[in-house]
């Protein structure tokens, strides 16, 4: 057995540069509030934007009546849904490589013939101070004819039900390995998609089965919690170009919905990115830009919206509520031999939950011969769903993750063993058809088995242990980088992902390995969308991966012209010169030699500048595994769930800044618990979110926490240059089902709904 410390690294390749622990370069601006964000812009003739919602969580709005609050002084626009463009509802390919409808999305942003939550955007006002601006809203009157609302998934589907949208159709997908193939559609319902997955012959492989357990699961919307509320501020110019400061997790993402929503070309959209307070999936669409933009075109003067926290948490996307029913079938020497799914996601008020994700991830631990997946996204009356780190995965490990628990139980075999038993491989299909690459579900199982927090005494009293494990594909796609020698030998890094976890570095860290110098030589920035070539969305766990490649490939370029810079001084074929760690030498002659820093005070008297370019759209992100082993002690006479002890064991293929990797496990760690143990919407019977603030939305501090100890795995990955797979997501997957497990552990009560606050846990201890 390894010697495990905290916070280990289980290594499968050192480098001079990746895998070391570098100061961030942007850390002293964010820890002494030099730092912009999105909040922080203030340009001359500034207005103040506000915006009014709607009180009721489905009703026809019959009229707008907005001249009291534009008579009011100081006021400077009023605008409604019926004054955007209506763009088409259909959904379409977008540049970002998804699916997007940007009619339904324009909507979103601000209602036009109906409201369908509460807090639903019905109207904005400019004004010269935010004061003047809420005073406005309170002038505005809005008639509305409420109807019923629905507000559970399944309550949705009935018939009779409440309809959201009379034009939805249903999109029915059955998909198999080798390809989709659409079967149909329906009219005048919730349900936005239903698709089928198949793998196998499950009614054999139940037959086979030694064993059987079937359960159901519910689960409410939570927050991804971000301590930076929304903001945008836009200045529409008189040349029909609109510019846009907001924080946002890709700033070409929010132009392209800008452009479609408000009827523009790209090339009259500039979005310049700002820092970024936290987004976890929560900031990768539009809320206030197409708003402000439009109110600065109606002023002729740039306009700011700020949401306050309640806004955030009623105006903005949490992920779904959810029922899922899964049975699994195993035999007795704990092989799975079947598994069979249904869910049914809640989308909120339009069409996108991530009913998709948690299809693609509940089982892909684990190798599956024989399964089927039914899979339904519905709307109902409440805040559209955003991505929240994993969309969906964590949802459907918290069912898949409780039944191979008790099914081990049954069989009287080790939770550990029946998992590692059944590890997915390299070759094996999953069951949404891709067969898996190399993939650390062994090494990463084997490494927890082996942790000693694993065969570690539990303690007296109610206590428990409990592990569960978690997978996501991770994600590539389109990033560039463009490096600019400098004459002093250090290197300006234009990149095109915003920065949430250290990637700044990350992807600096990768360009200077390749040219063999420090680091701290290189000045990463993020550009804007007129500053950098095309970069999709900082999100899928994708920016170490896409963009550090790209920063390799610039490096490589200059690396290039470095050699070629060096071959014509020294007047020899460049096919005769060596670069190694920062060296340009000659193959024969000892005489001719220099450095990267040498030779960079010399470029403009010997050429001209060198600017290294690299771009790529590599989709081949390697998957990865977690699982995690929580202690817990449970109150018996309040429900309340102490965390005791937490280890997390993560597949990151390599760990470019292991303290980064570190940090985002233990976040995503923490942030799962908080979801496992108190984080839900409460809603009132009218659609109204009852706890909007901080104070009411409990999330966990580090008073309600132990360390979380880390050990990451490095599983070899072919496609990536450095081995990165992505490490910012499968940490929120598995914390819900281990921390369930080890519920049932210490009191043998098996919680299968979420929350399991102390009032939940109260109640099934007494069932």
């Amino acid at each position: 057995m390894l010697d495990y410390k905290p916070n280990m690294v289980l290594s499968n390749q050192e480098f001079k540069v990746v895998g070391t622990r570098p100061i961030r370069h942007d850390g002293l601006d964010k820890v002494t509030g030099r730092a912009r964000y999105g909040a922080d812009i203030d340009l001359p003739g500034l207005l103040h934007g506000k915006i009014l919602r709607s009180p009721y969580a489905h009703a026809i709005i019959k009229k707008i009546d907005v001249s009291k609050a534009r008579a009011l002084p100081g006021v400077r626009a009023v605008v409604t849904g019926g004054d955007f463009p209506t763009p088409s509802a259909r959904t379409d390919v977008v540049a970002e490589g998804g699916f997007q409808n940007l009619g339904f999305m324009s909507q979103n942003c601000m209602a036009k013939d109906k409201a369908l939550y509460v807090g639903h955007a019905v109207a904005a006002v400019a004004a010269t101070d935010p004061h003047t601006a809420e005073a406005a809203l309170s002038l505005i009157d809005v008639e509305y004819e409420v109807l019923e609302p629905v507000f559970d998934g399944r309550a949705a589907m009935k018939d009779g039900a409440p309809v959201l949208h009379p034009t939805l159709e249903t999109v029915y997908e059955i998909m198999k390995p080798g390809g989709t193939s659409p079967d149909g559609s329906e009219h005048n319902t919730n349900i936005a998609k239903q698709f089928v997955q198949d793998l196998g012959d499950i009614t054999q492989g139940f037959a086979e089965a030694d064993v059987i357990v079937e359960r159901e699961f519910d689960t409410v919307p939570v927050h991804q919690g971000y301590i930076e509320p929304h903001s945008a501020t836009a200045s529409w110019s008189r040349d029909g170009k609109v510019t846009i400061w907001s924080s946002s997790q890709g700033q070409f993402a929010i132009q392209e919905q800008i452009a479609g929503i408000l009827d523009l070309s790209v090339s009259k959209v500039k979005c310049i990115p700002m820092e970024i307070g936290g987004g976890f999936g929560g900031k990768t669409c539009v809320y206030l830009e197409p708003v402000a933009a439009w109110l600065s075109k109606a002023t002729g003067y740039p306009v700011k919206i700020t949401m306050n926290r309640t806004e955030v948490f009623t105006g903005t996307g949490p992920t779904s509520g959810s029922y899922t029913k899964v049975k699994i079938g195993a035999s007795k020497s704990g092989k799975i031999t079947a598994v069979d799914a249904y869910m049914v996601f809640e989308a909120g008020a339009f069409p996108g939950s991530p009913v998709g994700g948690a299809a693609r991830c509940m089982f892909s631990p684990y190798y599956i011969p024989n399964a089927h997946i039914e899979g339904l996204d519905v709307v109902v009356n409440t805040q559209k769903t955003a991505a929240y780190r994993g969309p969906g995965a964590p949802i459907g490990a918290f069912a898949v993750e409780q039944i191979l628990d008790e099914i081990s139980r049954k069989l009287e075999i080790d939770p550990m063993e029946l998992r590692l038993n059944n590890a997915s491989k390299e070759g094996d299909r999953s069951i949404a058809g891709p067969l898996f690459g190399q993939i650390g579900s062994a090494n990463v199982f084997e490494a927890a088995m082996n942790h000693p927090h694993y065969s570690a005494a539990k303690g007296n009293g109610y206590r428990g242990r409990g592990v569960a494990a978690g997978f996501w594909g991770n994600g590539g796609g389109p990033a560039s980088a463009v490096a600019s020698v400098n004459a002093d030998g250090t290197v300006s890094l234009v990149e095109g992902s915003p920065d949430i976890g250290g990637t700044r570095t990350v992807v600096a860290m990768q360009f200077a390995e390749v040219l063999g110098i420090p680091v701290e030589d290189i000045a990463p920035s993020v550009g804007d969308t007129e500053s950098i070539g095309f970069t999709s969305m900082t999100g899928g766990s994708g920016v170490a991966y896409k963009t550090g490649w790209a920063c390799y490939l610039a490096a490589e370029d200059v690396k290039r012209q470095m050699i070629e810079r060096a071959a014509s001084i020294w007047d020899v074929d460049a096919s005769d010169i060596e670069y190694d760690d920062g060296a340009i030498t000659h193959k024969s002659d000892t005489e001719l030699k220099t450095t990267f820093k040498d030779l960079a005070a010399r470029l403009n008297a010997t050429g001209g500048p060198i600017v290294g370019r690299g771009t790529t759209a590599e989709r081949r992100a390697g998957a990865a595994v977690g699982l995690h082993i929580v202690d817990v002690e449970v109150d018996k006479e309040t429900g309340k769930v102490d965390i005791l002890r937490y280890t997390a064991v993560q597949d990151a293929g390599k760990a470019i800044h292991p303290s980064y990797v570190e940090g985002q496990i233990q976040g995503g760690a923490v942030q799962g618990i908080g979801w496992a143990l108190n984080e839900e919407y409460y809603m009132n019977e009218d659609g109204r979110m009852a706890n909007s603030s901080f104070l009411d939305y409990r999330m966990p501090t580090s008073l309600d926490l132990p360390m979380i100890d880390t050990v990451i795995v490095e599983t070899p990955h072919d496609g990536h240059p450095y081995s990165v797979r992505g490490a910012g997501e499968i940490s929120i997957i598995p914390p819900m089902a281990a921390i369930a497990n080890a519920i049932h552990d210490a009191v043998g009560t098996r919680m299968t709904a979420l929350p399991m606050s102390p009032g939940a846990v109260l109640k099934e201890l007494a069932s």
